[in-house]
């Protein structure tokens, strides 16, 4: 099958010599069952190029099947591509088939690989080498014939070198490479590109597809769509719905690009992956510092009601010792007792009193004065953490998805979070 007859049949658009080379490599080697790791930007079609590999191979008469690693939670994924047996684990209630044994004979196409688990992508590697593969909860090893292609808009050699990827599931899948080009590197086919799109919109609206006058085509070739083609036909629909225009200049064009396209240099697949795990962790201490701060409030509150009723003022001296009272001004005075405070351990260095609502003090006897007492609180972040995941499971009597509402975080992060700590359903 020639380039043109694939490009028609799969409704590709351009000819820019990097599209041409990546699809050339992905007819060529469709007759073979060579691994293959398809690497590009979001939006730039790399499902397309597993399609024609799988439609111009000997299984194109078998099944295909595309998954995202990205989207099936951490704990299910093995499940999904391998199987279960019944009982092996909470919910699983009957034996399951997984894709490698139900596609069978066919093409999977791993989106986003590098998403995957490192224990899944243990696995994995098994799989491509030996075509063998054990379901959760069985020791009984199966046999699976499939080709498995795969694609990341990540580093993965930079994601390995940080212990993020498997350095051999790396070299494993990327047999054969092919790297499909961002639409800033092929800007002849923009035009192509939106024209077809508008076209199609105008179809679908009932409408008369949009003209550009020079200054918009300018403008349009030259902006850097960091979505790529996905970002182009989005663009093209909201022009073919909004514009009041059948004519678009570049004025016209610029109201319906981003006012700011922020830094389009791209973040290291490592430093993305700490930032968001960076925000998890924030997440989490932002909110424990707030419940501090009005735990800390409200001891105030109560310790002020006591200090300003004459009838609690004998309660004054045994209650104190539980308060924060060193900060406190009653009345424009500060008191002059210096009590000790059980964080920072002040220790009393005089008879104290405290200056009551009738203007008289109230003496402190050497017995009700506070004793030095330090007590020893952890800063670990990790402590923390774990004890707040564990009082949000309790408060929700294990509920995992209002645990990790009330936490901040997402449901998958607090699932890893419990495989980390080691903590148990509550």
């Amino acid at each position: 099958m020639d380039l043109q007859s694939i490009k028609n049949r799969f409704g590709i658009i351009g000819n820019a010599p990097a599209l041409n080379f990546a699809l050339n490599t992905a007819v060529q080697v469709a007759a073979t069952d060579l691994t293959v790791l398809i690497v590009g930007e979001s939006g730039v079609g790399k499902e397309v190029i597993s399609q024609i590999i799988h439609a111009s191979s000997s299984r194109k008469h078998n099944p295909f099947i595309a998954l995202n690693c990205g989207a099936i939670p951490e704990g299910t994924i093995d499940s999904e591509l391998f199987g279960h047996e019944k009982g092996a684990f909470t919910g699983a209630v009957e034996s399951r088939k997984g894709y490698f044994e139900t596609v069978n004979g066919g093409t999977i196409f791993l989106d986003e690989i590098g998403e995957m688990p490192l224990g899944t992508q243990a696995r994995l590697l098994r799989v491509l080498e030996t075509g063998e593969f054990i379901r959760v909860g069985s020791s009984k090893v199966q046999k699976t014939d499939v080709r498995v292609i795969a694609a990341t808009n990540r580093e993965l050699l930079e994601f390995a070198e940080k212990g993020r990827f498997r350095q051999d599931l790396y070299y494993r899948l990327s047999t054969v490479p092919i790297r499909m080009p961002a639409l800033r590197d092929r800007k002849e086919d923009i035009l192509l590109l939106f024209r077809k799109f508008v076209v199609d919109f105008a179809e679908k609206y009932k409408t008369t597809p949009v003209q550009m006058d020079d200054e918009a085509k300018s403008t349009l070739i030259n902006y850097p769509f960091p979505g790529n083609v996905r970002e182009l036909k989005n663009l093209a629909e909201q022009i073919s719905v909004l514009s009041t225009s059948i004519t678009i200049n570049g004025a016209s064009l610029k109201k319906f690009l981003p006012e700011k396209n922020g830094n389009r240099m791209p973040m290291l697949a490592s430093d993305a992956a700490h930032q968001s795990e960076f925000s998890n962790e924030r997440e989490i201490l932002y909110k424990l510092f707030f419940d501090m701060k009005k735990d800390v409030t409200e001891l105030k509150k109560m310790f002020v009601e006591i200090l300003q009723n004459p009838s609690l003022a004998g309660a004054t001296a045994s209650f104190a010792k539980e308060s924060l009272a060193s900060d406190f001004h009653l009345d424009g005075h500060e008191s002059s007792s210096i009590i000790s405070h059980p964080k920072v351990g002040h220790s009393v260095s005089q008879p104290s009193y405290f200056q009551s609502t009738n203007g008289q003090p109230v003496l402190l006897k050497d017995d009700d004065i506070l004793q030095h007492e330090e007590i020893e609180e952890t800063l670990n972040i990790m402590v923390i953490e774990k004890e707040l995941i564990i009082k949000a499971l309790k408060k929700h009597k294990g509920k995992r998805k209002d645990a990790s509402i009330e936490l901040g975080i997402s449901e998958r992060t607090l699932y890893r979070k419990l495989k980390e700590y080691d903590i148990d359903d509550l």
